[in-house]
């Protein structure tokens, strides 16, 4: 059965967020696996921001998501951000990433935060699109990405 915990309470699973999360975002634009640890390990801090969560069937890691403060330096207004989605590629088609977003999305909606942003490229914005993300920007910070957003207010009439 898949679970979802905050990553401060399956610590083991840190090297596994960095590393997916390194290969999927980071490895194409030549950052060296290294970069990654520091900020994957201060979602094990008290703060609210930065947090990561995983998906996990026990031991077995499944996914991950994390909320964090800024993932667009050009918009440092807006905040906080859902990012760095990941599910393994075995488990996808199962909602496990819906899941994951839904639960960044309720955790920061639980500390205050009134809207959420995040980064999406053309190829994955008709799956956000489909969980209840909208369009605010198109082709921000380059052609073919988007930042979405998704309102708290509009989680509680649904």
């Amino acid at each position: 059965m898949i679970a979802i915990s905050d990553l401060r309470e399956r610590p083991g699973f840190a090297d596994a967020v960095a590393d997916r999360v390194w290969r999927a975002f980071w490895k194409d634009d030549g950052h060296p696996p290294e970069e990654l640890a520091g900020p994957v390990r201060q979602n094990l801090g008290a703060g609210p921001i930065p947090t990561a969560f995983v998906a996990h069937d026990g031991e077995r890691f499944v996914g991950t998501v994390s909320l964090i403060a800024c993932d667009e330096e050009r918009r440092p207004l807006y905040t906080p951000w859902i990012a760095a989605l990941w599910v393994e590629p075995e488990d996808r088609r199962r909602g496990i990433g819906a899941a994951l977003v839904d639960r960044a999305a309720d955790f920061a909606f639980g500390t205050g935060a009134t809207r959420l942003y995040l980064l999406s490229r053309e190829r994955r914005r008709a799956y956000y699109e489909s969980l209840g993300w909208l369009v605010l920007e198109r082709d921000v910070p380059e052609p073919g990405l988007h930042v979405l957003i998704r309102d708290g207010q509009r989680e509680t009439s649904r």
